[in-house]
């Protein structure tokens, strides 16, 4: 397909998918306390179950865009939505809490056959000119999903715990077709043939993960990893620690959910710019892991919906403008190394999606304010870890940029 400015079409279809994929991963959050009490599930169950799809996500994402590369984008997108679809519709059945883990881990597999293969689409179909735009525009697809999941979820959830499941295999359907029937192929059969006959090494993700350690730029993706541990450990037992400590109902959680991240996109969409003209990375960083931390420990001590509501708020508005202002540090100290960066990027947020819910669960079995005593710690340690990276980022200039990239290529 030849780039164009205009073609926009494919684009839309892309941003459907995306959108349903992520609309399905977020509205099992306000459903699962209730849900997994058919199966005598336990915190520990719930933070795993909410890690599972990370597992395969992780593992998945490197093979499936070479896989992209060699067969096609339309045959991994539609793939994708397709094991995905399969998973909603598998975990709306599920008698057994085995299956619901199955199902997880299909989720994970469908999101990384996606994911790659539509960032490849975009960049097939837009000129360079309009890339940023096209980008844009499916990121943005990708947040509303996130943003709308639990609330859909939540409202689904009155006409029964298993009725958002069906529905999103539903349009997950719809969406398989609508991608076989009207997306074209934008990877050419030569360009195909090439990829599926080049010889190239590609290093496994735990020598690439070893490269990171001695780039300049680690403590930054430590950062997101402590970003995304502190994030998933709130949301992913929030659901469960409310029902529990103060009996809210599906539709309270999602509404809290839903609401606390539309301000968190608003505050980013509308407020990120304007605080960094005023502002340095480093000085929002602080500020926002700190507002973090307080909001983390200030849920332990609210009573009332309206301030865990107003607590979540914060929490999310806080958390959503730390991370695009980490990566505007990463791009800023990755050099030429944009694309191992933006792939180290995703493993360690891959990282802190497995390890956050996971101990988060575990920790609410023992006490269920554990979790977020250990989340507030992370985002303390974090500012620690900012104020005390500051002089040795500033050591690092041109010489430690070429010896990352040095160490990223032995």
């Amino acid at each position: 397909m030849t780039k164009t400015g205009s073609n926009w079409g494919p684009l839309v279809i892309l941003m459907v998918n995306m959108f349903i994929t992520m609309v399905g991963m977020g509205l099992i959050i306000p459903i699962l306390p209730k849900f997994i009490t058919e199966f005598g599930a336990s915190g520990q169950d719930m933070g795993y179950l909410v890690a599972a799809m990370g597992v395969t996500q992780l593992l998945f994402s490197p093979i499936a865009g070479e896989m992209s590369d060699k067969y096609g984008r339309k045959i991994m997108i539609v793939g994708g939505i397709g094991v995905f679809a399969l998973s909603q519709l598998l975990f709306g059945l599920s008698g057994q809490m085995w299956l619901l883990y199955v199902s997880r881990l299909l989720s994970g597999i469908g999101a990384a056959l996606l994911t790659p293969a539509m960032m490849a689409y975009v960049a097939d179909i837009t000129q360079e000119k309009d890339r940023g735009k096209g980008l844009g525009l499916f990121s943005a697809s990708m947040s509303l999903g996130v943003v709308i999941g639990p609330g859909i979820g939540g409202f689904l959830a009155d006409y029964g715990l298993r009725v958002p499941f069906y529905v999103a295999t539903a349009i997950a359907g719809v969406s398989v077709l609508l991608s076989m029937l009207f997306l074209p192929e934008t990877q050419s059969r030569e360009a195909r043939q090439v990829a599926r006959t080049a010889e190239r090494k590609r290093e496994n993700l735990f020598k690439q993960l070893l490269s990171s350690f001695r780039a300049p730029y680690f403590v930054l993706l430590l950062l997101v990893f402590m970003l995304t541990f502190g994030l998933m450990n709130f949301e992913a037992v929030i659901s469960l620690y409310v029902d529990v400590k103060h009996g809210f109902t599906p539709k309270d959680i999602s509404l809290m959910i839903t609401l606390g991240a539309l301000a968190g996109v608003f505050t980013q969409a509308v407020l990120f710019e304007r605080l960094l003209r005023r502002f340095s990375e480093r000085q929002i960083l602080i500020a926002m892991f700190l507002l973090s931390a307080v909001m983390m420990l200030a849920v332990l001590v609210t009573k009332t919906y309206v301030s865990v509501f107003a607590v979540t708020i914060l929490f999310f508005v806080a958390t959503t403008i730390i991370r695009p202002a980490v990566n505007t540090l990463l791009s800023k100290m990755a050099g030429n190394e944009q694309g191992f960066v933006a792939g180290m990027n995703n493993a360690y947020m891959s990282l802190g999606t497995i390890a956050g819910p996971s101990i988060a669960g575990v920790l609410f079995d023992v006490n269920v304010n554990y979790p977020y005593v250990l989340g507030a710690a992370f985002m303390v340690a974090s500012t620690a870890m900012l104020i005390g990276w500051k002089e040795r980022s500033r050591v690092g200039s041109t010489a430690p940029l070429q010896e990352g990239a040095a160490a990223v290529r032995d």
